[in-house]
């Protein structure tokens, strides 16, 4: 397998544009790859790759032919999208040029799992994707195409038995998991804020995967209000032992970054800081159980100057194998095209100050009256079993 990184981008995919005033900004991507460029991750054993977008073969491989036409139709004639398809919503507004874009961006997370499967990539970046709210007949929660689902489909016809799907976006990963519901060479975990309290109102710990592939999704619904040390110890308590008692040969994970405490539309109060972590955890989860084999997406962040292209910047390096110590100054070209573009001050520093630490689950024992530690304690009773493991 080649040690290189691929870094999955095109310009055109900030056509992904849902208009003036939508949360879903596409200039989040935009400043994320500059500031890319301005670290000059862009450079060495990086190598950045634009792939061609999914065609209707490739789109079918999860979504339905008769959606896959609903969304052209809209792309053409956005006025006359079909709301039935989810099209044409608050939440999804037709645009010109929606299935192009859309296409687009499925076909960088596509090339990405091509590229570390055949092994030109140890590890291969799209950060413009982890749209993994769409379903196989609709578009739902900004995503009209789902991207991580394309990848783990393209991966099983490839040859892949076991694709292991990790989310740590602060909604759960609901189109990924019905995607591969029935399915037990892939396994989804979502961690999100409690459905109770958050759209898609799906990933309750009960829902463990159907018939054929019970125990092949775990979720670990977090209370609102999670901070660092609570995140981070969910993650620890249920993501390592579940890959290493499944053994997938890749690993894809999606970073949104709507955890941080920022973030307009959630509830958690994760930092940048524990965001690395993970991020750090899921490349060393990568090497552990899938021989490096990781495809690591974007996915949700609506804080589009603080903390989207920072929190994504540092998982590029990470893929990179040149990881950005997180005092490091912002360089200040970088400053000046925020402000150029969104009249916002930029931050200065890669970090907000936090240094992340957490009390592993399975060692230091658990509260029974934490809210925390029973919502994990809820995932490992459900799945583990299932796996061998004990709860």
């Amino acid at each position: 397998m080649s040690g290189r990184a691929q870094l999955m981008w095109d310009e055109a995919v900030t056509g992904y544009d849902f208009g003036s005033g939508h949360p879903m900004d596409p200039v989040r991507l935009a400043l994320t790859m500059r500031l890319v460029e301005a670290f000059e991750l862009d450079r060495g054993p990086l190598e950045v790759v634009a792939a061609k977008p999914a065609g209707g073969s490739t789109l079918r491989l999860v979504h339905r032919e008769d959606y896959i036409a609903a969304v052209r139709r809209a792309s053409a004639e956005p006025a006359a999208a079909d709301l039935s398809y989810g099209l044409g919503t608050a939440d999804d507004p037709a645009f010109v040029g929606m299935h192009e874009a859309s296409a687009l961006i499925a076909g960088q997370s596509v090339g990405a799992a091509e590229a570390v499967w055949r092994g030109d990539a140890a590890h291969a970046v799209n950060f413009a994707g982890g749209l993994h709210h769409a379903m196989p007949g609709g578009a739902a929660g900004f995503c009209i195409y789902n991207d991580a689902s394309l990848a783990i489909a393209r991966l099983l016809e490839l040859g892949a038995e076991r694709v292991a799907y990790v989310d740590v976006d602060v909604h759960h990963g609901d189109g990924v998991q019905a995607a591969f519901w029935e399915d037990p060479r892939v396994l989804t975990i979502s961690l999100h804020e409690h459905p109770r309290t958050l759209f898609p109102q799906t990933g309750w710990p009960e829902e463990t995967g159907g018939a054929g592939a019970e125990g092949t999704a775990a979720n670990v619904a977090l209370p609102a209000g999670t901070a660092d040390e609570g995140w981070l110890r969910a993650f620890h308590a249920v993501v390592p032992e579940l890959l290493g008692a499944f053994r997938p040969q890749v690993i894809v994970t999606q970073h949104g970054a709507d955890t941080h405490f920022e973030d307009p539309l959630a509830h958690l109060a994760v930092s940048l800081d524990a965001q690395r972590a993970v991020a750090e955890a899921c490349h060393d989860l990568a090497h552990e159980h899938a021989d490096g084999r990781w495809v690591a997406l974007g996915g949700g962040g609506y804080a589009v100057v603080d903390v989207v292209p920072r929190s994504w910047t540092h998982l590029v390096a990470i893929a990179a194998g040149r990881p950005i110590d997180p005092t490091a100054m912002v360089p200040e070209a970088w400053r000046h095209e925020v402000f150029r573009r969104t009249r916002q001050l930029a931050p200065h520093r890669m970090t907000d100050g936090r240094t992340p630490q957490w009390r592993s689950f399975v060692d230091d024992g658990y509260d029974p009256a934490d809210r925390l530690d029973q919502a994990v304690l809820a995932t490992r009773r459900a799945v583990f079993p299932a796996h061998g493991l004990l709860p």
